[in-house]
């Protein structure tokens, strides 16, 4: 009789928390279609003729999937971002407080494990195991026995994001034959199980593979990473690392790096709009008279996801040649948007001080004027002429390298750049076309557990000159395949650019 009681419970537990998950999920769905109705600015522009019923009969299917499968909350809330194709409009995962990931000072493998790197390096000198020093571009990473289990943990010495003694990963041996197809396999080198830790709360631990390769000197993290077996001959290590060509690479591996490319070329690769301005204007002040004295730029921003329009300012000031109207973007005065602004300025969390202060109460003034509909910025203006200073003699000839992960920032540079009477644009297809709708902010869903973000603002190209989906084209056609493991080295297609470049001198 008690067990049955038991059982009855139990079930009457499960069938609560089922009930409560997908009352959870139905909420923060109500909540996300409230607020692209009623917050994003391409609404309307997108939602019209066919498109009502088509976006009707999403939302219908979405409601029947969330009751049957309410664990796939979150995949059905960004489902329904999707429809409107803009990468600037998505439901994620709340990491924490204020969305951002929080870190644990030990990884989820439990605890923190001490590494004696001088006797570890001694003992596994010429080790033919995955056991000893492994180094790579992001720091070095000790592989030691699990002393609980006789497998492997990678440790990490001085790796980047990661603290000392903080276990990164798990390895196991796996059989051969669990490894994907590759042009040339590891035949006969060692193969593992991974399980790949994390330090962040609220994340989960994954799983992939590892080999090795090269005579073992190569541990490849599949899909994640590669590193070099320490010796005692760094700059064998280093050689190496930058010339190794990753069986089982990540999606992407593009790193920033400039130089001189011969006595008419210098390259600079700008990987990021985001964080990278210091390192962008610290390489063109510190080489200034390289580039001066050079007919002929490259510009790689392959990769190059955007970021912050500051960022590529000095850089476009080299290959400026005349003004041009710019049509800036136009902001959607909707309730939150208008409240949003208030509560900042309240509670004091804007950025930039007075001048931000002023920029941002310029922009609420407007809105409170054309509430639901759309205001330009009174600082910035209707309409922007775009004037720099000085046209450089050199360089003559630019050639700006692109590809279909260019969006946001990336391609607000790239529409400017093709205003210079220098600019050449080099790629195989056209950028991402993430730009119509843009300055997007996060709110949180009802529950806590996601968070949306939506673009505030719309081009004043539009309708005229979109780019969302559409994407800016290459001027010139690469003829070779693409390249997405670049790290910081240069391939075929920086030669086939630099080499078009100067043959337009000769």
């Amino acid at each position: 009789m008690k067990k049955s009681f038991f059982f009855a419970l139990s079930l009457l537990l499960g069938c609560s928390y089922s009930f409560a998950q997908k009352s959870s999920c139905m909420t923060d769905f109500d909540f996300v279609v409230a607020k692209v109705k009623s917050n994003y600015p391409g609404y309307n522009d997108k939602v019209k003729g066919d498109k009502v019923q088509e976006l009707a009969l999403l939302e219908q299917d979405l409601r029947r999937r969330i009751t049957l499968y309410p664990d796939s909350c979150g995949k059905y809330l960004d489902k329904y971002c999707q429809f409107f194709r803009d990468h600037h409009l998505k439901v994620r995962r709340n990491p924490g407080p204020d969305r951002e990931w929080v870190q644990s000072d030990t990884s989820s493998y439990g605890k923190n494990m001490a590494v004696d790197t001088n006797e570890l390096f001694a003992r596994t000198a010429g080790s033919a195991t995955i056991e000893g020093l492994w180094v790579s571009f992001w720091g070095e990473m000790a592989v030691v026995k699990d002393p609980s289990t006789g497998n492997y943990l990678g440790v990490s010495v001085s790796v980047a994001h990661w603290k000392p003694g903080q276990v990164m990963f798990g390895f196991s041996p796996a059989k051969q034959d669990g490894l994907k197809p590759v042009s040339h396999p590891p035949s006969g080198d060692t193969v593992f199980n991974v399980i790949e830790y994390t330090t962040w709360k609220g994340a989960r631990d994954s799983k992939t593979l590892a080999s090795l390769h090269i005579n073992r000197h190569i541990l490849e993290i599949h899909d994640r990473m590669f590193l070099v077996r320490k010796s005692a001959r760094p700059r064998s290590d280093t050689a190496m690392m930058r010339s190794y060509i990753p069986l089982y690479p990540n999606s992407g591996n593009i790193f920033f790096t400039y130089g001189i490319l011969s006595d008419s070329t210098f390259f600079i690769r700008a990987n990021s709009f985001d964080g990278f301005q210091d390192k962008i204007e610290k390489t063109i002040k510190d080489h200034w008279k390289d580039i001066m004295s050079r007919p002929n730029l490259v510009i790689d921003i392959r990769g190059n996801g955007g970021g912050q329009d500051d960022e590529w300012q000095m850089l476009f000031r080299l290959i400026y040649t005349s003004p041009f109207l710019s049509k800036g973007v136009e902001w959607y005065a909707c309730e939150d948007n208008i409240k949003g602004y208030e509560e900042d300025i309240k509670n004091g969390t804007l950025r930039g001080g007075e001048e931000g202060l002023k920029w941002t109460q310029s922009l609420l003034n407007e809105m409170k004027k054309n509430p639901g509909g759309f205001v330009v910025h009174p600082m910035m203006g209707r309409d922007d002429t775009v004037k720099e200073d000085t046209v450089y003699k050199y360089p003559k000839r630019v050639g700006i390298i692109i590809n279909e992960g260019n969006g946001s920032s990336a391609e607000e540079f790239l529409l400017a750049a093709k205003r210079s009477s220098k600019v050449t644009l080099f790629g195989d297809r056209n950028t991402a076309g993430v730009l119509d709708y843009s300055n997007s902010i996060p709110v949180d869903l009802p529950s806590g557990k996601y968070y949306m973000r939506y673009p505030m603002s719309r081009s004043r190209r539009l309708p005229d000159n979109p780019i969302d989906n559409i994407g800016i084209a290459p001027d010139v056609l690469i003829p070779y395949p693409p390249n997405y493991q670049l790290f910081d080295k240069l391939d075929i297609w920086v030669d086939y650019v630099k080499d078009w470049l100067e043959a337009g001198g000769k």
